[in-house]
Formats: structure tokens, C-alpha cells, sequence
């Protein structure tokens, strides 16, 4: 016992020995330490990737929050109903689009109602049907023209109503996309017309799509002046108002005293919530997704590293014995192994690093987005890789470092 401790004691490992019989033993199996490697660059990939994709998806996700519902603001009554019929008072004035294009920080705004018909059907053909298959229970909304702009409304063919219509009460509707489809109206070039009950409306113009209102999709969009001629409108429900970046909620605190100075306090006011709330919301929500992938895929890495680390001790039994007869203590055994499993750690976390950050410009670039990553990120993962390498590398080196000599030279023989 004391000639061993001797033995010990005088036994010495360089770092430069200890890099050296640790690159000795990757190379001596290439293609299992690549195979090895491939498991950490895997994981560390996922990671490096799924944060940079979390972070820009996040930020491209806010820049459209930004671009449509941090510009959109909603004027409503503070009491429901058909307004105009008789049931409830609107507080909102016939002039409000004009009220309020004249505030600063005002893109567009307009006036949506929805017109109550009395149940009357809609159809594209003069003649009633008595089976009703040519007739249609379609909304009827009434608006003013800078409604259009407002929620940012395409044409597919023909023009919308402007102000002239509007003072004229002419009766003339733009169609919604649904609307249209289900009156089998295609084209406005032979001035179309449609029946809402016995009441005779030409269509002037289709929609393809609106950013905002999705109700109009499937509705027969009139004119406010000619709602009130021919439906007997009393008066506005609904004020849509697209602002300026950022002028959102200046333009929510205006706009009731705008439309109604008496009583500001009897109109409600809609303005969307801050930006940053909804980027930390979006970024919390995705970044906990993929992180969950990106460390199941990491665990299968060291996973592959402590199997592989322990089969190659197996496999050295009888080398580990001779080292051992020679003087080798059994810390220099266990730091060899150590030393190989965080090299694979090392090198998977940094080749997966660099295919981690190309994932991210590579999905960037294909969805013509800006890729957004944490230069902290590719930094620290390569230690990550180290740092997974060697608690993988814990137990086989272990194992390695408890073989007795006679008996690891008995197995290797």
C-alpha cells in the first residue's frame, strides 16, 4: 500500500500530456467521435436556432401588431342596439369622419352601422323567388366613404362610393367578397343591381379583402346617406379611426370630446394594448416551445456522448490496465475520459453554434424577415457543449478510473 501511494505521488500529467492522449483517443474511432459529435451539434443547433427564430418570429410578429392594431382605434356607444331604429340614442354625429381627419395623428376614419332591413332578404334578380334559393340573409352595413381607408379595404373590380354618393343618398352598394359571391356578381361593368326587399341598389365596386372589419366581407356596404333615405338611419354606431405610429392612445383620449363635448364620458373608446406587452407575450410563449425541443434534442446529444464515452472505456479495459501498472493514478484516468467527452461537448457546441446561427439568417431570409439573435447566444454555446460533454463523461470516467490493474489486465488479455 505504501509503495502504490509512492507511486502516486511521483506519477505526473501535464496539460499538454492530458490534450494529447485525449485527441489520441478521438481519433483513434473518427467515425464514432463524429458520430458522437453529431448528437451534441444536433442539440446545440436546436437551441442556438430555436432562440434566434423565437426572437425574430417575436419581433416580426410585434412589427405587424405595430403596422395594423397599434394604429387602429374603435368609437363605440356605451349602449348596444340597432342605432337609428328607434331603440337606442347614438351619441356618435353623422360629421364624425370629418371631426376627426381633423386631429393630428389621424390617418383615416369613418362610421360603420349595421342597418336593420327588418329581416329582408338579398338577391341579384328582380323577379321574388317563392323557393327563396336565389335569395340570401345578408347584413347591410352603412358607412361613410373614409371608412375604405380606414380598414384598409382592396377592390377586386369596380370603385368605391365617395362623398358625392353619400350627400346624393344615390343607392349604389359595394359588395363584400362572400356577399358577392353568393349573389353570383363578378363583374360591375354592366352596372349590376341588387334587392335588398323591394329596395333597388346598383353595385358600384367588389372588395378582395380589409385589414380590419372583417364583418364587411360578407356584407352589402351602402352609403350613410343612403341608408337614412332609404332604411330611415337615425344616426352612426361605430367610429373606425386608423392613426399614426404611435399615436394611438393620444388619439383614443381625443376622440371622445371630438365627437361628442357634452359627454365625452357616454362613448367608449377601444385603443389596443402597448406593443411591448405583446412582444414579451409572443416571445415568452414561442421561446418556451422551442426551448423544450431544443433541450429534449440536447439531452439525446449527452445522452450519445455518455454511451459512447462508456463503451470506448469498455473497449479500453486492458489500456486503462496497463496505464495503470505503469503509475497512472486513478484522477489521471478519470481526466482522460473527462477530457474526451468535453471535447466532443466543446466541438459539437461549436459546430452547432455556426449551423444554429445559419438556421436563423437562412429561415430570416426566406421569409424576408430580419433576423434578430442575442450575441450571447452563439458565445455561450460552445461552453454549453463543453459543459454537457462533461457531466455526460461523469460515470464512464468513473467506471474507468475504479478498474483495478490486475483485474482491467486480466479483462483486456
Amino acid at each position: 500500500m505504501r509503495r502504490r501511494n509512492r507511486d502516486v505521488g511521483r506519477s505526473r500529467l501535464s496539460w499538454r500530456d492530458l490534450a494529447s492522449e485525449a485527441i489520441a483517443g478521438l481519433l483513434a474511432r473518427p467515425s464514432r467521435t463524429a458520430l458522437t459529435i453529431l448528437g451534441t451539434v444536433l442539440g446545440i443547433t436546436a437551441l442556438v436556432a430555436t432562440l434566434g427564430i423565437a426572437r425574430t418570429a417575436g419581433s416580426q410578429i410585434v412589427g405587424q401588431f405595430d403596422l395594423l392594431q397599434a394604429t387602429s382605434v374603435t368609437v363605440e356607444n356605451r349602449t348596444e342596439g340597432f342605432f337609428g331604429s328607434g331603440r337606442q340614442i347614438s351619441r356618435i354625429p353623422w360629421d364624425a369622419e370629418a371631426r376627426l381627419t381633423r386631429l393630428n395623428g389621424v390617418v383615416a376614419a369613418g362610421t360603420i352601422t349595421r342597418v336593420d332591413t327588418e329581416g329582408a332578404l338579398v338577391r341579384s334578380v328582380p323577379i321574388n323567388d317563392p323557393l327563396g334559393q336565389s335569395e340570401f340573409a345578408i347584413d347591410v352595413y352603412a358607412v361613410s366613404p373614409g371608412l375604405f381607408e380606414a380598414v384598409g379595404a382592396r377592390l377586386t373590380t369596380g370603385r368605391f362610393f365617395d362623398a358625392g354618393h353619400d350627400e346624393r343618398r344615390d343607392p349604389v352598394a359595394v359588395l363584400g367578397p362572400a356577399a358577392a359571391r353568393r349573389l353570383d356578381i363578378t363583374r360591375v361593368d354592366q352596372q349590376p343591381a341588387i334587392f335588398v326587399g323591394d329596395t333597388t341598389l346598383v353595385v358600384v365596386g367588389i372588395l378582395d379583402d380589409v385589414r380590419r372589419e372583417p364583418v364587411l366581407l360578407d356584407a352589402v356596404i351602402v352609403p350613410n346617406g343612403t341608408a337614412r333615405s332609404l332604411f330611415r338611419l337615425q344616426a352612426p354606431a361605430k367610429v373606425a379611426i386608423r392613426t399614426e405610429l404611435g399615436a394611438a392612445r393620444l388619439i383614443g383620449e381625443q376622440a371622445p370630446i371630438a365627437l361628442e363635448p357634452n359627454d365625452p364620458a357616454s362613448l367608449r373608446v377601444i385603443v389596443p394594448p402597448e406593443p411591448r406587452a405583446v412582444q414579451e407575450a409572443v416571445e415568452s410563449d414561442v421561446n418556451t416551445l422551442f426551448l423544450v425541443l431544443g433541450a429534449v434534442a440536447l439531452l439525446v446529444g449527452a445522452i450519445g456522448i455518455a454511451n459512447v464515452t462508456l463503451v470506448s472505456v469498455l473497449e479500453r479495459v486492458g489500456e486503462i490496465g496497463l496505464r495503470r501498472a505503469v503509475g497512472a493514478a486513478r484522477r489521471h484516468i478519470a481526466a482522460q475520459f473527462l477530457a474526451e467527452s468535453a471535447a466532443m461537448g466543446l466541438i459539437g457546441g461549436i459546430v452547432g453554434a455556426s449551423a444554429g446561427v445559419l438556421v436563423v439568417v437562412g429561415v430570416a431570409a426566406a421569409q424576408q424577415w430580419t433576423p434578430v439573435l442575442d450575441l450571447r447566444v452563439p458565445l455561450l454555446a460552445p461552453a454549453a457543449g463543453a459543459v454537457v460533454g462533461l457531466v455526460a463523461g461523469l460515470y464512464p470516467s468513473w467506471r474507468a478510473a475504479s478498474l483495478e490493474p490486475v483485474e482491467a489486465l486480466r479483462s483486456g488479455m
